[in-house]
């Protein structure tokens, strides 16, 4: 069966609303914006997702991508403040934000945005000097940011940063650079060698000094130690002297003994102590020494309150005269001679 007149003309209908409906749908990515111009003006702009427009009537004017970009710009040639010749490249980062701006205010958006920071590059690097350019980076980065930002607020677009990748000055400029460093790093190792050897002896010299000082008061205070013990043995001579006299005065023999022998020990020690004598020979009577001594036994015992067995007196006076006249029989040292000759 055929198809009527009317019926052709219902599918046509609906296939063009179809169409209609096709044409009017439209579908953003995300990170895009569309514009849409009306008759070729301007309306508004198309947010991700799905939107719908008037077929025919309106249409996608821009296709703006607004997720931040790289742009990179190329090599160029700088002339410094103080006319060194360097090369440098940079790399900057920008968004748009407004995607009318940006479609409408500017034409060619990338080479304008890479020729504004291309000028404005060779503008900041050429008002520093050489030295200045290669330490101050961070510094050139901020004022071209600053700069280029400010220019293309006007076309919707954010520049979020801007950064020198390389600087490179020419090589013979690069060889007497690093003589020059080499030259300053000898020199500050020439200045820090003799601030070290100076301060070395200013410390040698301190130390020498507080040493000396020390030297100083340790012979003055043993000087005067030495000089109080003479002065307390003098008093203690002067003060035994005096009882010694006191007790010859009052006539006690036995001071006397005590005096004579305490000399005679002293004399005997003396000699027995010589380092340039090896054979003595003491032609003295043995047994004077040994009276001599009974006579101090004698003081010891009246001073610590003991009586004695038998009066010394008597014992020690016949002692002393027998030995005085028999004394070439008794010696003892006349036994050892005739061995000590052979």
């Amino acid at each position: 069966m055929g198809l009527a007149g009317s019926d052709i003309v219902v599918i046509a209908l609906v296939a063009l609303v179809i169409l209609v409906l096709f044409a009017g749908i439209k579908t953003v990515p995300q990170g895009f914006r569309y514009t849409i111009e009306r008759f070729g003006r301007y309306t508004r702009t198309l947010e991700p997702g799905l939107n719908l427009i008037i077929p025919f009537i309106e249409r996608i004017g821009a296709k703006l991508n607004v997720m931040e970009q790289v742009l990179d710009v190329p090599t160029q040639e700088v002339i410094t403040k103080d006319n060194a010749s360097v090369s440098a490249d940079a790399v900057a980062f920008y968004q748009v934000l407004n995607a009318a701006q940006a479609a409408y205010q500017v034409a060619n958006l990338e080479n304008a945005i890479l020729n504004l920071t291309m000028t404005n590059i060779r503008s900041v690097m050429g008002s520093m000097d050489l030295d200045e350019l290669l330490s101050n980076r961070e510094q050139i980065n901020e004022r071209l940011l600053r700069v280029v930002d400010e220019a293309v607020g006007p076309w919707g677009i954010k520049v979020t940063r801007i950064e020198i990748k390389d600087i490179r000055p020419p090589v013979d400029l690069v060889d007497a650079m690093a003589r020059q460093m080499k030259a300053e790093r000898e020199k500050r190792a020439q200045v820090l060698e003799a601030e070290g050897y100076r301060n070395a002896q200013i410390l040698r010299a301190e130390g020498a000094k507080q040493s000396a000082i020390l030297e100083a008061e340790g012979q003055r205070e043993a000087a005067y130690r030495e000089a109080e013990a003479r002065e307390r043995l003098a008093e203690a001579e002067a003060k035994a002297t005096q009882m010694v006299s006191q007790a010859i005065a009052a006539g006690d023999i036995n001071a006397i003994n005590y005096f004579v022998a305490q000399k005679y020990t002293e004399a005997m020690t003396s000699i027995g102590t010589a380092s340039n004598s090896k054979i003595v020979l003491m032609p003295m009577e043995a047994s004077s020494l040994i009276g001599t001594l009974g006579g101090i036994g004698a003081i010891a015992r009246e001073v610590f309150g003991e009586a004695p067995a038998q009066p010394p007196r008597p014992r020690m006076a016949p002692a002393r005269s027998t030995s005085a006249r028999t004394t070439p029989a008794v010696n003892p040292f006349a036994a050892d001679r005739p061995s000590e000759e052979n």
